[in-house]
């Protein structure tokens, strides 16, 4: 089976090979050294954060940090006086009564890397204490389905630095994280887009249908719960960030045609009278 550039099969041209000289990668290319610098940096940036989410509470001085209860996308810890350290109800959809959760809290009174753990934690996360651990007696920067898909983007960068290669589109680079001999049936009938957004859907929908039914339903989650699904988003989503910034066609001085492709296939630039 033959693509054109734009994934589409086209006619059956011959085609030759480039002329290997030296060992090469499944992708046709000599390396893959970029595909794991990626995806060490990814891995890095995600499980680093990771990391400090556990080292924070564990160095702080214990019970420093109360229970907490804020907006995810807003800043409602860094001063005594932010939204967060405020006596709301607590038959309130968001936020609780500070002063009975162990008193008010403020980020950035703290070290600069400890500020920076819980003030990151802060702006991305709900951080509502009852779907967030403890350690030391202080509440983790993040709630549990966070640190879920954290754990799960280091992990999807390092399933590609380990199995991915660049293979031209985005689409096809995150699919070389499986073996050829697995995707051999999907690329000679052509079905690559359908594995791709199955991996999507896979990672994607248990998160999405526990989160959606808890928020729209009297259904209420569990951490563990939380965690699984989050870690699966994270896993996919640590895959496509590596093949996004890993997918380079520059990379093949060749062209399309020097992608090698499992089963066979390969990519061909459409003829005069296709275009």
């Amino acid at each position: 089976m033959r693509f054109d550039l734009f994934g589409k099969p086209c006619s059956r041209r011959m085609i030759s090979a480039p002329i290997v000289t030296s060992p090469m990668e499944i992708n046709g290319r000599p390396d893959r050294r970029r595909e794991r610098r990626t995806a060490i940096w990814i891995g890095g940036v995600f499980g680093g954060y990771l990391i400090l989410c556990f080292l924070a509470p564990a160095m702080l001085p214990t019970g420093s940090v109360p229970e907490l209860s804020g907006r995810a996308n807003s800043i409602d810890y860094f001063s005594h006086d932010s939204w967060g350290n405020h006596n709301w109800s607590e038959d309130s959809e968001l936020g609780h009564n500070q002063s009975a959760h162990g008193g008010t809290f403020a980020w950035s009174e703290m070290n600069p890397i400890w500020a920076f753990t819980y003030g990151f934690g802060d702006i991305n996360c709900h951080q509502k204490h009852s779907r967030s651990w403890t350690i030391n007696e202080n509440q983790m920067p993040v709630c549990v389905r966070d640190i879920g898909i954290f754990a799960g983007a280091a992990l999807g960068a390092a399933l590609f630095g380990r199995f991915g290669v660049n293979r031209w589109t985005i689409r096809d680079t995150l699919l070389s994280i499986l073996p050829d001999n697995a995707l051999t049936g999907i690329y000679q009938n052509n079905r690559r887009m359908h594995a791709f957004l199955g991996i999507g859907i896979l990672c994607a929908v248990p998160m999405g249908i526990d989160g959606f039914t808890q928020l729209l339903t009297n259904y209420e989650s569990t951490n563990p719960i939380r965690l699984i699904t989050g870690l699966g988003f994270g896993i996919g989503l640590g895959l496509f960030f590596a093949s996004s910034l890993s997918a380079r066609p520059q990379d093949f001085e060749n062209g399309a045609g020097q992608v090698m492709l499992p089963g066979g296939a390969r990519f061909l630039p459409p003829t005069t009278e296709e275009e």
